[in-house]
């Protein structure tokens, strides 16, 4: 049990002294003790050093304890009033702010003076007086504001109760409040809620009554007990009592003599007793039944206190509840009221008397301690200091109790309350823990944030790593090894026990010689409580002894696995936690990170960080700071990097035993694992296919790589373990194709085995439509693809070219020596389809390329091989020499028709250019150009970037002079069928002068005839569509004339809506308008009409465009006729 409080005897009286112990009160350092004898006796009383500890060992602590006779040096007699009262004195207490001391005796209440003792009043009106109660109160004036000192006293008198209030040390009335109650009073309780609310509480035999004084002050009712400010204490009849099953209107409701009487006990009624509670609660009990409520008299969810006897008395000495036994008995209990849990039990013979110094009346008394009292012994219950009570019942595994005795004292007696109720959770939930309870210990590692290092210490090795606090297991090497260290000469003396196949985790069983009889953790959802005084009347299934015991054994199979599961949900939070702090890449969200003013820690992740961070200390014992008090500071961003890799290697740990399957998710998120923990694990349990997942992501791409190349190859240790998709060289391609282009060198250390076993699934790692193969270096890939194979450096730039539409003069031109290289290289064994396949690349890219070097391609091109001819022909046209392309065509590959096609394309792509430099679009392009300008828009002709020159003009002329007039080094005659079939079809586009020239004087003219009819027709077509051009334009400027003298037309169908607009515009200008400009009026000012209408001041026309403060100028000033300013 716990040892709240050490009892002292500090006097007994005499053997010769016959008189009895009947009240007690104590204030300050004084001692007031009331005799039968009628006398009083004022005792002084002395502190004493805390020297003396109580012993956490001991279940019940008697006086002997502690004092074995009264200790003459804690209490003095200063004087005796012997004749203080004619009669007993049955209580004592005091007005302090009136000097008043006041007594109960001979049914009177009596006035004395506090200094002196002398009788100051003896109250007349009090006579048959049982009880009285007294109460000191700061109460602020409801108007004013202004806070007074209220005492008041309380006196019960048959049936009757009387009040006196004392204001500021003055009586506000000598005559009293009277209320009336519905049986006679025995006992009389203040209670009260934050100094804000103060009630009565009068016990009858009947049951309970709570009054509200200021209340019944405030409407003046008096006499009866149900007028206002009275409520009887009751429970709804609907309302059960979950704990007794009773009803609580029938506990105290109507409780008569006959009702409670005992079998040869007449007429005997239990004494209502009434208690008041911190936070306005108020516990009321009659005989062993107990019932809470608050200060308003509603019941609350709690059980009755399970007393086997009727108590003597009760009494709250903050924060316990406190219950004196009856005299035979002769026990004090010490119970929290919160849990109602008994926590000490001290032997207190004959005692009958319990006083609690108010700590209203003396603050000396707050919390410190109580006096105790039997006929002849007097005993001082001293508290012992908060911090040692928390750290015995810590001790004694009583963490519930110790969190709720944390939970009721306040913030200012104890330093880190949080703290320290922090760590009392963390101890209850390695205590569970260590009782295989393992999903509330998670449970409560969650609900107080606790440390993951401290947490995953509690597993063995294989999952802490060297964390782990479970000591390994014991071998033979081990001793050995140990005796050897140690010089030991006889080994055959030590004995050997078999080590367990895991490590042990009974870890604080080795720290206790038996096992524990009482433990918050023994059962967390337990029957019974195993009070002293309820073994009867609650008996137990199961002892907390057994319930508590654990068995010493390793933790291991599926112990283990449940154990790992629980742990993975910790995991699984505090990785949420270190994300919401820390980036992907390691470093602080928010650097410097906020602190907390008190504690110096980092705010929001100062729990995910081991105490050991903060227990660093210099020389001088001063804990370390971030800004360096002591010379050292926290790198907060390195402590909870460490704090995540260790998270997420436990995690990795635990889902490789528990859950495999959730391995792999966790590699494909960013994440803290240690490589070297991860690869290990994942190489030994075969799981490649993940293990290059963690690669990838932790960037290790040259060990993923290594591996791939090495399953690729088949040169894995164990071939048979290889899995299918490891096999050859896709794994490898595919990881490539990943790889950014800022790896470029390592990609093409590692693309090289793909290409030598499958050179096309290793040249998707460059042609593959990702935005990583387009952005690789491509002269580094050229390189690289030059110096294995000229195919695959082929196939490359044909990506680079045709698809990406790269335009390097290098790669172009690279490309050409490429197709003239397989032309050269394969013109005697490749076969004729093959050759012919070639040489049409090799002319299409000529003709559709414009990045290559005509000069230099072109002296590559063979002269005399007939392959090349077309392409030669294509490089002189792209140089501009169309003669000597055109003598290719004719006199080498005598291809007539593609002369004539070779003269289209020429003459359409400088007629085109021509047109568009001119302003002669043709069709629709001609109809979108005028309608672009008419509304204002600017239209630039698309760029033609053909090649060019004045001789393209004539090509047709060219390919008849060379028909007609062929070179004498051709050796070729006239080619009469040609030309006159020219002549027939493109005679337009022939000039007619040259033309005619070229004839014999001996041809007949008709056979000229198709080309004059030709000629005629061209000329005719021009002549009409002049005319046509003429007439629209004259259209056009009839329509700009129009606009210009009457506005645009802003109606629906051409309907005009202003009726005068343009230059037939008028405005007009009032003495009330203003120019939009600088918001001035106009005046006799020259003004300016601007074409939307704005009408402003001649100077500030200029200003306007470019004024950025030119908001409202939409609108003009008004319109109609009247007075105009011209431009």
């Amino acid at each position: 049990m716990l040892s709240a409080f050490r009892p002292e005897a500090i006097h007994e009286l005499k053997v010769r002294d016959k008189s009895k112990i009947e009240s007690l009160l104590a204030y300050g350092d004084r001692l007031l003790v009331g005799l039968s004898t009628g006398s009083l006796r004022i005792y002084r009383v002395n502190e004493q050093p805390d020297s003396a500890e109580a012993s956490g060992d001991h279940d019940d602590v008697t006086p002997s304890t502690s004092t074995s006779t009264p200790n003459p040096r804690a209490i003095e007699l200063l004087r005796e009033e012997e004749k203080f009262a004619r009669r007993p004195l049955q209580q004592l207490a005091i007005v302090k702010e009136a000097n008043l001391l006041v007594s109960l005796s001979d049914t009177y209440i009596h006035f004395h003076d506090l200094q002196s003792y002398g009788l100051v009043e003896r109250i007349e009106r009090t006579k048959g007086a049982s009880c009285f109660t007294v109460t000191s109160n700061v109460v602020k004036d409801v108007e004013t504001g202004v806070p007074s000192l209220v005492s008041r006293l309380a006196v019960g008198v048959k049936r009757r109760v009387l009040c006196w209030t004392w204001r500021d040390m003055e009586m506000e009335s000598t005559e009293p409040m009277a209320l009336d109650m519905e049986a006679n009073v025995k006992s009389l309780t203040w209670v009260q809620k934050s100094n804000t609310m103060v009630r009565l509480v009068v016990g009858m035999d009947p049951g309970f009554g709570i009054v509200d004084v200021d209340a019944v002050a405030k409407t003046g009712v008096e006499g009866s007990a149900d007028g206002e400010g009275v409520k009887p204490v009751y429970k709804p009849a609907s309302r059960q009592d979950t704990t007794s099953g009773e009803l609580a209107g029938v506990r105290f409701g109507a409780v008569s003599s006959s009702g409670m009487g005992y079998m040869g006990m007449g007429s005997w009624v239990p004494k209502p007793m009434v208690t008041g509670l911190s936070d306005g609660h108020i516990l009321f009990a009659k005989d062993v039944n107990t019932l809470f409520t608050d200060i308003d008299g509603r019941a609350l969810e709690k059980r009755q206190i399970p007393w086997s006897l009727a108590p003597e008395a009760t009494g709250y000495s903050y924060p316990y509840l406190l219950a004196l036994q009856p005299p035979e008995k002769g026990t004090l209990q010490i119970r929290n009221p919160e849990s109602l849990t008994l926590l000490q039990t001290i032997s207190v013979p004959g005692a009958n008397i319990l006083h609690v110094p108010q700590a209203n009346i003396s603050l000396a008394h707050a919390g410190k301690g109580f006096i105790v009292a039997s006929d002849r012994t007097i005993w001082r219950m001293n508290a012992l200091p908060y911090p040692a009570q928390i750290a015995e019942l810590v001790e004694k595994h009583r963490f519930d109790e110790a969190i709720s005795l944390l939970t009721l004292l306040e913030d200012t007696l104890l330093d880190d309350k949080l703290g320290r109720i922090r760590e009392i959770k963390i101890l209850k939930a390695i205590s569970l823990f260590q009782q295989q309870k393992y999903v509330p210990a998670r449970d409560l590692f969650i609900d107080a944030s606790a440390p993951p290092e401290r947490v995953i210490g509690l597993f063995p090795r294989s999952i802490a790593g060297d964390l782990s606090n479970v000591p390994d297991p014991v071998t033979e090497d081990t001793v050995e090894a140990d005796i050897m260290s140690e010089g030991e000469s006889k080994p055959d003396d030590i004995t050997i026990k078999a080590p367990p196949t895991t490590p042990s985790k009974g870890m604080l069983s080795r720290f206790q010689g038996h096992s524990r009889k009482e433990s918050d953790t023994a059962s967390i959802k337990s029957g019974a409580r195993m009070d002293s005084d309820n073994m009867s009347i609650r008996p137990s299934k199961a002892t907390p002894a057994k319930a508590a015991s654990v068995p010493d054994k390793p933790l291991e199979g599926e112990d283990l696995k449940f154990a790992v599961r629980a742990l993975c949900s910790f995991l699984a939070q505090a990785r949420v936690q270190i994300q919401k702090f820390l980036s992907t890449d390691g470093t602080l969200k928010q650097d410097p990170p906020d602190m907390d003013s008190e504690t110096g820690r980092p705010v929001g992740f100062a729990t995910l960080l081991p105490e050991r961070v903060y227990d660093t200390s210099d020389d001088e014992g001063q804990k370390p700071s971030r800004d360096g008090k002591n010379g050292t500071m926290i790198d907060y961003q390195q402590v909870l990097l460490e704090t995540a890799k260790l998270v997420d290697t436990t995690l990795f740990r635990a889902y490789m035993l528990a859950s495999p399957s959730l391995a792999g998710p966790l590699f494909r998120l960013d994440n803290f694992c240690d490589p070297e923990v991860v690869q290990a694990s994942l190489y030994e349990n075969d799981r490649y296919g993940d293990l290059i997942d963690f690669l990838h992501g932790k960037r290790l791409h040259r060990q993923a790589l290594e591996m791939l190349q090495k399953f690729g190859q088949g040169e894995a240790d164990a071939e048979g373990s290889i899995p299918d998709g490891m096999r050859g060289p896709d794994r490898t391609v595919a990881y490539l194709k990943q790889l950014p282009p800022e790896l470029v060198d390592l990609v093409l250390e590692f693309v090289k085995w793909p290409l030598d076993v499958d050179a096309e699934k290793g040249m998707e790692v460059f042609l593959a439509d990702t935005e990583y193969a387009e952005n690789l270096p491509a002269e580094k890939v050229d390189s690289f693809l030059r110096g294995i194979e000229e195919k695959l450096e082929e196939t490359y730039l044909e990506h680079r070219v045709n698809e990406l539409g790269d335009q390097s003069k290098e790669f172009h031109q690279r490309l050409i020596e490429l197709y003239l290289q397989r032309l050269k290289s394969g013109a005697e064994k490749d076969s004729p389809t093959s050759k012919q396949t070639e040489k049409s690349k090799l002319e299409d890219f000529l003709r559709k390329s414009e990045s290559y070097d005509e000069a230099a391609t072109f002296r590559q091109l063979p002269t005399d091989d007939p392959i090349f001819f077309e392409s030669r022909a294509i490089v002189l046209s792209a140089m501009g020499n169309h003669k000597q392309a055109l003598s290719i065509y004719v006199f080498q590959i005598k291809d007539y028709a593609k002369a004539e096609r070779y003269c289209n394309d020429i003459y359409a792509r400088h007629q085109g250019q021509d047109s568009l430099t001119a302003g002669g679009l043709p069709g629709s392009l001609a109809k979108a150009s005028s309608l672009l300008h008419e509304k204002g828009y600017a239209f630039d002709p698309p760029v033609n970037h053909q090649r060019n020159d004045d001789g393209s003009k004539n090509v047709f002329a060219m390919l008849l002079g060379l028909y007609l007039r062929p070179p004498s080094s051709s050796g070729v005659e006239k080619n009469w069928p040609q030309a006159l079939d020219l002549l027939s079809r493109h005679g337009a586009r022939l000039p007619a002068s040259s033309t005619l020239d070229l004839m014999p004087d001996d041809l007949k003219v008709s056979e000229l005839h198709d080309y004059f009819v030709g000629r005629v027709r061209s000329a005719t077509s021009t002549l009409r569509m002049t005319s046509v051009i003429r007439g629209l334009t004259g259209v056009k400027k009839i329509g700009v004339e129009r606009q210009l003298m009457v506005g645009f037309d802003d109606g629906v169908g051409g309907v005009r809506v202003a009726a005068k607009a343009g230059r037939n515009a008028r405005v007009k200008i009032g003495e009330e308008d203003h120019c939009r400009v600088c918001h001035k009026r106009f005046g006799a000012s020259a003004v300016r009409v601007l074409p939307d209408g704005v009408v402003v001041h001649y100077g500030c026309g200029g200003r306007r465009a470019g004024d950025g403060g030119m908001r409202d100028v939409s609108s003009p000033v008004g319109k109609g006729g009247g007075q105009r300013g011209w431009v």
